[in-house]
């Protein structure tokens, strides 16, 4: 399960890396990807 969770989160954060124009956006995708994947584990 954790595993499929993982795989969800990486491809959620490499869809919105291909969407971000700026550091920024991209800045901001990464920590809520981090969020996410710390949600999901505890």
């Amino acid at each position: 399960m954790k595993r499929m969770i993982m795989a969800a989160a990486l491809s959620a954060l490499a869809l919105s890396l291909s969407a971000c124009n700026t550091i920024q956006g991209v800045g901001r995708d990464i920590t809520r990807t981090g969020e996410v994947i710390e949600d999901a584990t505890t």
